[in-house]
């Protein structure tokens, strides 16, 4: 197995809403905003080589909307997507199969392309992982969300006939399912706080798991349980649900991947006498 970081580039949300109750005093000290009270977070993917497969988890935020829509977002850096499976050797036409950790817009935006006047999947190749559960929870939006669920970004993927589901059953939405081997060396975990059935990839590799962390943990600065995104639909459940996936990667000795940190693009936690608390931070080729 071989597993490649994809950068797709970087982009700024407010630093209250990704901090959420925390007062500014305590998080701007570790990630200090701009004038309009903006942090920089980057949208990182992950490309898995694994037995047969190119798995491509999340694909950032795409290039479909217009001028307006992405001022709001302050997209900059040097990265993009095509460049970065090129620098591997790749291109999206070698991508066999696309997960979807969720369908916010950072995360699946560029799933799809224009074509003409219509929309087209962006990776011909490939088949795209989804649950029914937030499928579901997608296509039909709260108002909360709705402004995170972008139709283009969405309803395209099923046009295709490209989807697939993975097959997970839950009791209720305050359960975590784990899908064992889904793909050669990846399980799946659910959770529900951050936005209903998002998809935690848990994937072994040289020796260890390397849990990709999709929106459970932004960035290193989320590791207290208390330091949870306003974007969150369900808080409390956030809360607890990271409280048991912490204790156990810190057991385990999990290598974290993160998404959003833009500093940052691995972690270990470790238990302490404070609760589970951030250990190291390195880069996935530290590995050994």
């Amino acid at each position: 197995m071989n597993l490649y970081p994809i950068d797709t580039g970087l982009f700024k949300l407010d630093g209250g809403a990704m901090f959420g109750v925390v007062p500014k005093p305590l998080w701007s000290k570790l990630h200090p905003p701009d004038e309009k009270n903006l942090c920089t977070w980057a949208m990182r993917c992950l490309l898995v080589e694994t037995d047969g497969h190119l798995i491509l988890i999340d694909n950032g935020i795409g290039d479909k909307q217009d001028a307006k829509f992405f001022g709001h977002y302050d997209l900059h850096g040097d990265d993009t997507l095509d460049k970065s499976l090129a620098k591997h050797g790749f291109s999206k036409d070698d991508i066999t199969d696309v997960f979807l950790t969720h369908l916010h817009f950072d995360h699946c935006g560029g799933s799809i392309v224009r074509q003409g006047n219509g929309y087209a999947p962006a990776f011909k190749n490939a088949t795209y992982w989804s649950n029914t559960y937030h499928w579901e929870w997608a296509t039909k939006p709260n108002a909360r969300e709705k402004a995170s669920f972008l139709k283009e970004n969405i309803l395209p993927i099923q046009e295709s006939g490209q989807l697939k589901f993975v097959d997970v059953e839950r009791a209720s939405e305050l359960e975590n399912s784990y899908v064992n081997a889904l793909f050669p060396g990846f399980d799946v975990l659910l959770v529900n706080g951050h936005t209903d059935a998002m998809m935690i990839p848990h994937i072994k590799y040289k020796g260890r798991t390397v849990a990709y962390m999709a929106d459970l943990l932004p960035s290193i600065h989320h590791v207290p349980l208390p330091w949870v995104m306003a974007y969150d639909t369900r808080p409390l459940l956030t809360m607890q649900e990271k409280s048991a996936f912490l204790e156990r990667a810190a057991d385990a000795h999990f290598t974290l991947f993160l998404e959003h940190d833009s500093v940052n693009q691995c972690a270990t936690v470790e238990r302490t006498d404070k609760g589970v608390r951030l250990a190291s931070t390195h880069r996935l080729a530290d590995l050994g």
